[in-house]
């Protein structure tokens, strides 16, 4: 009973992340569930199963407020959709604790993009080209699909902030895009992950319970978005992944003394509260600017 709501509770958390940023609820849940000691690619199907409801329920909202656009969309679906079955495909094929660490060093560097994508840059605003997104979204789906299946997460980090740094490009519209042509991600994964472990490998108590939870937390974060401005919550984001997998990695690297791993979490937990900081001085800059 404990286990299902710790699970659930990585649920809702990992959903109120994504709710809020448009992001991160696969690499959130991921590395939650690699610290509750579940395997690689178990922990990765069982997020990409859960994903199949909550993607729906966000693709179906924002196609309800006209959120999204439809050639993005496209474009994204189908290289995103092969790139995600070959990365389940690819990971369910190798062993987990071979595994963990790749996964767990892919998780940690989106960490530090995460955490600086939002400390640095506004959304809307970095690169000067216009117009709407073009056959370069290809590759694009393809990497970002391949990565969410071996990393567990990384579709909404990787094409969100690319596709917000073309000027002119609507954020709400980029958002709707990347959430909705998650679903197709997200399905694909599952496929690949059923195909090459089985059904019997998935606990479907946990996935439901998974499932439960983004549920509860859906509306929550809806209201939580109108108060917290998205750059704090993606500090916060990124923070949160990297003292999640910096353990994993540690105790993975023998070389490292257990003394120095306090150490370790204490840097990065001083990383994480100055760029925090930073972030809250930046809300207050603007406020005055706008006041």
């Amino acid at each position: 009973m404990q286990r299902l709501l710790v699970l659930a509770l990585i649920g809702f958390v990992a959903q109120l992340i994504d709710g809020s940023l448009g992001m991160a609820y696969g690499v959130t849940s991921t590395s939650l569930l690699l610290v509750f000691g579940i395997a690689p690619a178990v922990a990765s199907a069982s997020v990409h199963m859960a994903e199949v409801v909550t993607t729906a329920a966000s693709g179906i909202s924002h196609w309800k407020f006209n959120n999204v656009d439809r050639t993005m969309v496209k474009r994204l679906m189908v290289p995103g959709s092969i790139g995600a079955f070959l990365g389940a495909c690819f990971l369910s094929s190798l062993p987990g604790e071979i595994v963990k660490p790749y996964i767990a060093s892919f998780l940690f560097l989106l960490g530090f993009y995460v955490l600086f994508r939002f400390l640095y840059s506004r959304p809307g605003k970095g690169s000067t080209q216009e117009g709407p997104p073009g056959k370069w979204t290809i590759p694009l789906g393809l990497f970002a699909g391949f990565a969410d299946s071996t990393g567990g997460g990384g579709w909404g980090p990787l094409t969100t902030p690319i596709l917000l740094s073309r000027k002119g490009m609507e954020a709400r519209k980029v958002i709707g895009s990347v959430d909705t042509s998650e679903f197709a991600i997200a399905v694909s994964a599952t496929l690949g992950f059923l195909i090459s472990l089985g059904w019997q490998e998935l606990n479907w108590t946990w996935v439901g319970v998974l499932m439960l939870g983004g549920i509860v937390a859906a509306p929550i974060a809806a209201w939580f978005v109108r108060i917290i401005p998205s750059y704090i919550l993606g500090v916060l984001v990124g923070g949160l992944i990297l003292i999640t997998n910096a353990k994993t990695l540690l105790l993975c690297i023998p070389a490292i003394p257990v003394e120095w791993h306090i150490g370790v979490y204490g840097l990065l937990s001083l990383l994480w509260i100055t760029c925090l900081v930073g972030a809250i001085l930046r809300q207050r800059r603007e406020k005055r600017k706008g006041a």
